[in-house]
């Protein structure tokens, strides 16, 4: 039975402005983007789990009404700490350059490493999987890359590279004697996000 990973819908927040854990809006392109979701979905999903951050909890909220869905905390994106809302281009070079050299390892001032979120995210992947054999993730980009980085054995630093993972793309997981595939179901390209500085 597949697992579903699911990423929010277009956030209401500029380009180029770094968020995280910060608990945006979505746009008002919401429910055609859902739309677009839930018919690369089967009917009569019962186990629901979604990041509490409210661009995840509408779509599961809309996706699935009729269902008991758990907020999980360890779903949330990375914590970009001091540098939630802030511009990526406006961070002083001299704070972020050691970031930039070691996005994996290096957590972000007042949050996060790459690493860190992995570690949560796989804990609670695995916890999932243990309990259900057929289930729903809705959550973020950085959360499903860390997910398929796992199930694939591909290095952290290599994910961005691997996964490209839309707003509102569909990715159905299977399970075969312990070995887990990957399937997108629905990933249309969305304008180019902005997750580092321009320079």
């Amino acid at each position: 039975m597949p697992i579903y990973l699911i990423r929010h819908t277009a956030p209401a927040v500029e380009k180029g402005i770094c968020y995280g854990q910060a608990d945006i809006d979505v746009l008002d392109t919401f429910e055609t983007e859902a739309t677009i979701i839930r018919q690369h979905l089967p009917v009569n999903l019962q186990h629901v789990y979604s990041s509490p951050l409210q661009r995840c909890r509408k779509l599961a909220d809309w996706l699935f009404p009729d269902t008991n869905i758990v907020n999980e905390p360890l779903l949330k994106e990375i914590h970009c700490g001091e540098w939630e809302l802030q511009h990526w281009d406006a961070i002083p070079k001299e704070i972020i350059d050691p970031w930039m050299n070691d996005f994996v390892n290096v957590a972000i001032p007042g949050g996060e490493s790459y690493v860190a979120l992995h570690q949560r995210v796989t804990r609670c992947f695995e916890q999932i999987c243990h309990r259900h054999s057929n289930a729903v993730i809705v959550t973020h980009g950085g959360v499903i890359r860390s997910i398929l980085a796992h199930i694939t054995q591909t290095p952290l630093k290599d994910s961005f590279g691997a996964f490209a993972i839309h707003y509102g793309c569909v990715i159905q997981l299977d399970q075969t004697d312990g070995k887990f595939t990957y399937q997108p179901l629905s990933n249309i390209a969305t304008p180019k996000e902005q997750h580092k500085p321009t320079r």
